[in-house]
């Protein structure tokens, strides 16, 4: 179980990695804009986010 977990979080940083090194400009200007909106929406994104996660772990599992 160890090993999948390593094994996603290693592909999560590789995946999180590909926009700042291919962007770094538009990167920055998204990281200033998520900076201006507020915690109820960012909480939302967030929300969403885990949800579509977990129901793509159901349908690959």
């Amino acid at each position: 179980m160890w090993r999948e977990i390593g094994i996603a979080f290693s592909l999560m940083l590789v995946i999180e990695g590909i926009i700042p090194f291919l962007y770094p400009g538009r990167w920055r200007q998204l990281v200033a804009t998520l900076a201006d909106i507020n915690d109820t929406s960012l909480r939302l994104i967030g929300l969403g986010s885990m949800l579509v996660g977990i129901v793509l772990l159901y349908l690959f599992n």
